[in-house]
């Protein structure tokens, strides 16, 4: 279940940042989804001690909210910043 909830969390982050960015490109908009689902996975395995199968902690839901935000802000701060 915490890999279902990871995935889907992620994407939802991901996909929000694309329309925040207000990313039109196809491939700019799976590449944040992408990035969201990654970084979600890993940072919620991390903070859940490894477990995926299992329930997933608070604590590691908001560890994996906050790295996911903090991971597509730094991309978009980059990505401008080599577009500009």
């Amino acid at each position: 279940m915490a890999l279902l909830v990871l995935i889907v969390l992620g994407a939802t982050l991901g996909w929000l940042a694309s329309i925040l960015a207000r990313t039109e490109a196809p491939g700019a908009i799976l590449r944040q989804i992408g990035l969201g689902v990654a970084v979600s996975l890993a940072a919620g395995g991390f903070a859940n001690g490894g477990t995926m199968l299992g329930s997933l902690s608070f604590a590691a839901l908001g560890i994996a909210l906050a790295a996911t935000l903090v991971a597509l802000v730094l991309y978009h701060a980059v990505v401008r910043k080599v577009l500009a």
